[in-house]
């Protein structure tokens, strides 16, 4: 069993498996940290700072709302901690890990393969890359 689990949401429709999997695998005692990376745009010469300010409270409140929604698929026994944070998703994720001291990473693979996740490359798989602790890659069919 893991005391520390962490589960990065996108919001994507794969909440119900990956909440199951939590479920099966946390300490009675144990702490789910549900995470939402939100982008974030920045200055340029071509957009007024008022647009690039909505479009980044936008991303926020999304990721907030993926947060909550997929905190509200666990059962009320399960100490359940919200986080919604700005940044690089692989990059904050193993920030989190480190700061939080999780012990496993639950994170979805959109199941995505040939050039598209050659030219753009994945989340999971950075994660699943530079993870110092274990990761359960949940795959899942687009």
């Amino acid at each position: 069993m893991y005391k520390k689990i962490l589960l990065p949401t996108d919001g994507s429709t794969y909440a119900d498996e990956e909440v199951e999997r939590v479920e099966k695998l946390i300490a009675d005692d144990g702490e789910v940290i549900v995470l939402s990376v939100a982008g974030r745009l920045t200055s340029s010469a071509f957009q007024p700072r008022r647009k690039i300010k909505k479009v980044n409270e936008k991303l926020k409140k999304d990721a907030q709302r993926y947060v909550d929604h997929m905190a509200s698929k666990f059962d009320d026994d399960v100490n359940v901690k919200k986080m919604v944070l700005t940044g690089f998703p692989a990059e904050t994720i193993k920030k989190v890990t480190e700061e939080e001291g999780v012990d496993l990473i639950i994170i979805s693979s959109s199941g995505k393969s040939g050039i598209h996740k050659f030219v753009i490359g994945s989340v999971a798989e950075k994660v699943l890359k530079d993870s110092e602790v274990d990761v359960l890659l949940v795959h899942n069919d687009e």
